[in-house]
Order: structure tokens, then C-alpha cells, then sequence
């Protein structure tokens, strides 16, 4: 029989071997083609599909993805050593091309349960914030993290292994992250329907530039503003660059009426340190006492923000997670809501298909405008965006960046784009919105969910534990084996669509339901139960 490969476009020259084929095997791609394996194809690596001179070039996903540097034989395999970076020229001459949407109208009407803020946003976690202006208050937050952590029964579920041992002493299971589980969980609590209060631990705030500065008080503001955000502790030692007035300015920028309860502590101004965090725990704790009476109602599809994101690639990953990811966008942007995709680095390579998808002239242009800046600075360092894959992509697959970002591109669907927002704006507009970040996962979710995302759909090939400490991450394994080798952290596995066993569709509509249950409070994600809560300001320089 047959072995495994996948043609992603009729278009390809190349495939991608779904299992691994010896030299002799014979694989059936397209409608009944065949051809050969010379050489060892490792699984998710990918097999020319005839001879290729140096100088051709490498199509996959229907694009140029790489160029030749050696001869390879048809059959044989693709590697660092004979193929190279290469893409396709791009402008910002937009042309549109019809798309086939998948059909959310049975979705428009479902419900997810949230909190509703004032000022109509709606979360899906109820969270109070302790945020340092600059890092010479880190100790302090980290003080006011001893003292409110544990005796409020939020205790660091990563910190220690304290937990574990009481469990042992009560002859008690780990626990999951099930409904029961949950309830547990908010029993012990002081403030049982608020979800956690995090600590926003950072380096910045002072030295570096002043844009530097304003950009940290944009992400903060973001978070603060954040419908998963009850409300913020903010904690200024007083002669920083990043300026409380600065910080307030961008809060304006987002609500004007500044709905949000904001607590502002200046040490140079408290005198004594423990005068600071004395008056800061007091005021922080009657804020919890008025936010903890906020309860989850109904509210509809269209509330939800989420961003779209990967780490830790693999060759399976635009064949697999990142489409599914995609599907579940073009759902719930149908359903009226916003999907954020960013990564600029990753989508280097399908600019012009992007361009074509703007809904707009002016959209079009400024994408192209965030880009070709991003492309210079890296140029202006002597890096390039075809230094973003990482050791562990290459070794799966992902040779080449154009490679990566065709499969990357997969997360956004096939949906329009309704907005471009550079970093650290706030995503304000329904559908999908394209945002300048790095490729850095952490970085990235980080600007995600300060642009407002309340939920994190993440794929994964190779595993990573990324959290957030706002906004709940899913991840999603490409492939079965990583969702069974490393369960503790994977939520959801995409890949039976690699083994044929489920569709695109049909994982992506699980997805979504799985999401729902998440956004509802129904589930906790792998990162939120162990306590995995990554928080990394991009700090704007050159970042891959």
C-alpha cells in the first residue's frame, strides 16, 4: 500500500510525509499520483516531487517557500544544505480573490457564560491585577504577593509542592480541571469569584527610550483595561520614565470614562516602604471585597476576543493545528466576533495574501507599512526574518521561514481582515485583526492579550508550557503523540486530522466547543491549573 504524504496545493512541488518513508516506498498524493522515496523521508519532513537545479524554486501552500542550492533528486529529501529562504515579492496593491467560508450561522445563537463590564466588555476569567510601573517595585509586588497569595487561597500552583503533600496527608488525587475540581477550588477561597490576583512582574520602566516608556504604559493599560481585569493595584516608585500621568493617559485613550477601579501607590511619595504596601493591602482588599460580587451571565459569541498564536512548531503544524485554529476563527468571526493573528515574523512570506484579504485600501497599506519597518530593523542589526526558526522548527521540518509562516498564516482562516493595530494598541474592531508583535510566543501572547484577547488558542508541535496571567491559553497539540508525551500541558489534540481518523471541521468545531466550556469557567486550560503565568513586555527592538 501506498505510504502517507500530503500535497497542501496543487500547486506544490514538494510534499510533506505524514510518517516516515524508507528509500523504494511508494506514496499516492493529489487525485492518485505516485512517486517514489531514494532517501530516508523523517515524518513531517518534506519529499521533492521532481529533480530540482539549483536556482528553482520551492512551492508549498501554493507559494514560494524556498529556493534550491543544491541538486535534489525527485524523491529525495529537503534540508538546510539544499534549499534556502525565499519568498515571493509583495506590494500593497490589494487583489481580493473570493473565499469559501464555513457556515457559522449555527453558532450566531450559542452563548458562552462571562462577566460583564461596565463599559460592555465581557471576560471569561474575573482576575485583580498588581502591576509595577517600573522594576524597582518588583519587590515590593513580590511582597504583596506573600501576603495576599496564601491567605486568600490563591496559593502559587507551580511555586512549590506544598499542595501535593497536603494532598497526600488527606489521601487525596492531584484533582483536574473539571467543573468539581473547580468548585473545590473556589471553596477555599476568601474571595470566591475572583479568579486569581496576578503579579505583572516586568524589567522595564526606566532607562531605555522614552517610546520604550509610553509602550509599556500602553501594554499596562491594555491589561488594566482588559475585560478579564476587575481592576489593578499600580505600584510607581515616583521618578521613572514610565509616568503614572503616562499611564493614565492611555487608560483615557481606551475609556475615556476610566470605568475600572485603578489604586495608585508612589513609594517617593509614602516615604516608608511599609507605609507603601500597608496602605496598598488595605485598598487592595476592599476592592476585592466590591469586585467579588461580579457573577457570570449569558452573553453572546460575538463578546469573545481571541488570539491566535503558535510555539514550538513542527512540520505538522500548518497541516493540522494551525487550520483548525484557523476554522474556529472564520466561526466565530462569522458569529461577529475578533480573532487576532500576529507573529509578523511568521507571516513573512504570505504578506501578499494577506494584503489581498484587507477589507480596505488603507488597511492593506498599513500592513504592509508595519512590515516593511519591522523587515528593517532587523536589517538594520544585520539579522533577518529568515533567522526566526528555531533550532527545534528545523529539525521538524520547518527549514525555512517562508516554510513556517505559510503554515503559520493557517491560524488566521481564510477570513477578511477587518483591522491592523501595531503594538501596544487595543483591538476594538469585530473580525480578524492583524497585530505587529515578535515571534517570540511569549512576547506575542503577551501583546495579544493586552490588545484585549480573553481567550488564547495556541498550537503546538513540539510542546511548550506558555501561559498568561489574564487570559486562559489552550493549547493544541499537531500531533497525538506530543498530546500523550506530554498530556500535562496539552489541552486538545489536533492530531487525528494527520492520521485521517477527523476533518479540519470536525476537530475544529470540537475545539470551539472545548473553548466555550473554557471561556464559561466550565474548564481550566493545563497551564491555568499548574500555574503558568508568562508575562514578557516587548521591549521594541528587534525581536524574532
Amino acid at each position: 500500500m501506498p505510504e502517507s504524504v500530503l500535497q497542501l496545493d496543487p500547486r506544490d512541488n514538494v510534499v510533506v510525509a505524514l510518517t516516515t518513508l524508507e528509500p523504494g516506498a511508494t506514496a499516492r498524493y493529489g487525485s492518485g499520483l505516485l512517486c517514489t522515496a531514494v532517501q530516508t523521508i523523517p515524518a513531517k519532513q518534506k519529499m521533492a516531487l521532481a529533480a530540482f537545479a539549483p536556482g528553482d524554486l520551492v512551492r508549498m501552500y501554493g507559494m514560494v517557500v524556498g529556493e534550491a542550492v543544491a541538486p535534489i533528486a525527485g524523491g529525495g529529501l529537503l534540508t538546510t544544505r539544499n534549499i534556502r529562504h525565499r519568498t515571493g515579492n509583495y506590494s500593497a496593491a490589494r487583489h481580493p480573490a473570493p473565499a469559501v467560508l464555513p457556515d457559522a450561522a449555527p453558532w450566531k445563537s450559542r452563548t458562552f457564560m462571562g462577566y460583564r463590564r461596565a463599559d460592555g466588555q465581557v471576560g471569561t476569567r474575573n482576575y485583580w491585577i498588581v502591576v509595577p510601573l517600573v522594576f524597582c517595585e518588583n519587590r515590593n509586588v513580590e511582597q504583596m504577593r506573600e501576603a495576599l497569595e496564601e491567605e486568600l487561597g490563591y496559593g502559587r500552583a507551580n511555586s512549590s509542592y506544598r499542595a501535593r503533600v497536603r494532598r497526600l496527608i488527606a489521601g487525596q488525587d492531584g484533582g483536574d480541571g473539571t467543573a468539581e475540581a473547580i468548585a473545590e477550588a473556589k471553596a477555599n477561597r476568601v474571595f470566591p469569584n475572583i479568579d486569581g490576583i496576578r503579579f505583572l512582574i516586568h524589567q522595564l520602566g526606566c532607562g531605555g527610550t522614552r517610546q520604550d516608556a509610553q509602550a509599556l504604559c500602553g501594554l499596562l493599560a491594555g491589561y488594566i483595561h482588559h475585560p478579564n481585569v476587575a481592576g489593578a493595584t499600580v505600584l510607581s516608585l515616583g521618578c521613572q520614565n514610565a509616568q503614572a500621568s503616562i499611564l493614565m493617559e492611555e487608560l483615557r485613550a481606551r475609556d475615556p470614562q476610566m470605568r475600572k477601579p485603578v489604586l495608585l501607590f508612589d513609594q517617593q511619595k509614602s516615604g516608608l516602604e511599609g507605609a507603601l504596601l500597608d496602605q496598598a493591602l488595605d485598598k487592595t482588599f476592599a476592592a476585592l471585597t466590591e469586585a467579588n460580587r461580579a457573577e457570570r451571565a449569558p452573553a453572546p459569541l460575538s463578546a469573545l476576543t481571541l488570539a491566535l498564536q503558535c510555539g514550538g512548531s513542527d512540520g505538522f503544524s500548518g497541516v493540522s493545528a494551525n487550520p483548525t485554529v484557523g476554522y474556529v476563527s472564520d466561526l466565530v468571526v462569522g458569529a461577529g466576533a475578533t480573532t487576532i493573528l500576529s507573529e509578523f515574523p511568521e507571516l513573512h512570506g504570505v504578506e501578499q495574501e494577506l494584503v489581498n484579504r484587507c477589507a480596505t485600501d488603507e488597511l492593506a497599506a498599513r500592513f504592509a507599512s508595519l512590515m516593511q519597518a519591522y523587515a528593517a530593523r532587523a536589517r538594520a542589526v544585520k539579522s533577518d526574518f529568515a533567522f526566526n526558526p528555531s533550532p527545534g522548527n528545523i529539525r521538524d521540518g520547518l527549514i525555512t521561514d517562508a516554510i513556517k509562516s505559510a503554515g503559520a498564516a493557517r491560524k488566521g482562516g481564510v477570513s477578511p481582515v477587518s483591522a491592523v493595530i501595531d503594538y501596544p494598541e487595543y483591538a476594538a474592531t469585530p473580525g480578524l485583526t492583524l497585530q505587529c508583535t515578535p515571534g517570540n510566543d511569549v512576547e506575542s501572547v503577551t501583546a495579544q492579550v493586552g490588545a484585549g484577547a480573553t481567550l488564547v488558542l495556541f498550537t503546538t508541535g513540539l510542546g511548550t508550557p506558555t501561559g498568561n496571567p489574564v487570559a486562559p491559553v489552550v493549547k493544541i497539540s499537531t500531533n497525538t503523540a506530543l498530546a500523550e508525551r506530554m498530556s500535562d500541558i496539552i489541552d486538545f489534540d489536533a492530531g487525528p486530522i494527520v492520521s485521517g481518523a477527523k476533518s479540519i471541521a470536525e476537530c475544529g468545531e470540537e475545539l470551539l466547543e472545548f473553548s466555550l466550556a473554557v471561556a464559561s469557567g466550565h474548564r481550566r486550560t493545563k497551564a491555568e491549573m499548574r500555574g503558568q503565568v508568562d508575562f514578557i513586555p516587548w521591549k521594541r527592538g528587534v525581536s524574532l
